[in-house]
């Protein structure tokens, strides 16, 4: 196994300021695809580069945003970019505007297309929202392909089940469209997934092994913010619960010694030549929040190699000091 000393990050962190939520997508094109959330919640931009460094300089296209009033009006939350059977997409959260002015944490999930090849010069329309089995408080969709099928995971909050958010997955019909049965791969259940607020979500999808690595986030927003790990064979029914294991420990969290506070709604993506798995992430560089941290603007995207137990399972170390490690 690799330890921290050994990953050496060949990236300057933050790698993209103030945003969170990342989403780094590698395409055919050998271009870096990134999207995230802004602090505004009032728009959705993407940005590309030929190197992971480069994204923070990167132009950004504002290709969707919120509407005036009604759905689809307020908080627009954790995009994410995918190319699917050829052509773009991009999942996200948002609310309504409530009487409040705010509809905060009655999310549902969006979709956008483009059929263009090149996400920056096409249009993007509106493919409209992700149904689920019911109508709640639903976020942070992500798709993945396996055995010719396309899969979504998401988290949602189950009236029946106390908490606020568990993970769900299901297989899709097409690109916004899901299928029935979903079934539920996981809800907070541990202590570390129930601080502040009792949450499951952010969930990203890693195919290694032999096996199906789902990693998420858990507890409220703050310092206490960190992620947990689910698998399952890949050659299991993956809609069948049982085919899951949940690690009863999570796997990233905040390094007081890095000043790197609540590590979470990550992804993963390679290196530019393609050996090294790469960790994406958010945190933040200090403890203490004035307000709200969801209000806070300061969760920068952040990039890390990772390595790998004997036993096949990622090890993700702990979060680097922000700057460039030699």
């Amino acid at each position: 196994m690799k330890d921290t000393a050994e990953l050496r990050c060949p990236y300057e962190n933050p790698v993209v300021s103030q945003r969170a939520d990342p989403w780094i997508y590698k395409h055919t094109d050998g271009m870096y695809y990134f999207t995230g959330s802004v602090p505004a919640y009032d728009r959705i931009e993407i940005r590309r580069s030929p190197t992971i460094q480069g994204l923070g300089l990167a132009d950004a296209r504002v290709v969707w945003r919120k509407r005036p009033s009604g759905e689809m009006s307020s908080h627009i939350w954790a995009p994410e970019i995918h190319f699917i059977a050829g052509k773009w997409y991009i999942y996200f959260a948002s609310a309504q505007t409530g009487a409040n002015g705010e509809g905060l944490f009655d999310h549902r999930m969006y979709v956008l297309e483009c059929a263009s090849a090149d996400p920056f010069a096409g249009d993007w329309t509106e493919k409209g929202q992700i149904k689920a089995a019911w109508e709640s408080f639903s976020l942070d969709a992500t798709s993945f392909s396996h055995e010719g099928a396309q899969y979504l995971v998401w988290a949602q909050r189950d009236p029946e089940i106390p908490g606020n958010s568990n993970l769900y997955l299901a297989e899709m019909e097409n690109p916004w469209t899901v299928k029935q049965p979903q079934i539920m791969l996981t809800k907070p259940e541990f202590g570390w997934e129930r601080i502040g607020f009792w949450v499951n979500e952010g969930p990203a999808v890693l195919k290694r092994n032999g096996r199906i690595f789902i990693t998420y986030s858990a507890s409220a927003t703050n310092h206490h913010y960190c992620m947990g790990l689910l698998s399952a064979s890949d050659r299991s029914d993956l809609l069948d619960p049982a085919s899951w294991t949940k690690s009863p420990s999570p796997v990233f969290v905040t390094n007081e010694e890095a000043s790197q506070y609540g590590p979470g709604h990550n992804c993963f993506t390679v290196s530019e030549d393609g050996a090294q798995d790469l960790l994406v992430y958010h945190a933040r560089s200090y403890k203490e929040i004035a307000g709200d941290p969801l209000y806070d603007p300061n969760r920068h995207a952040r990039v890390q190699p990772f390595g790998w137990k004997p036993d096949g399972t990622p090890f993700f170390g702990a979060p680097v000091p922000d700057g460039r490690q030699e």
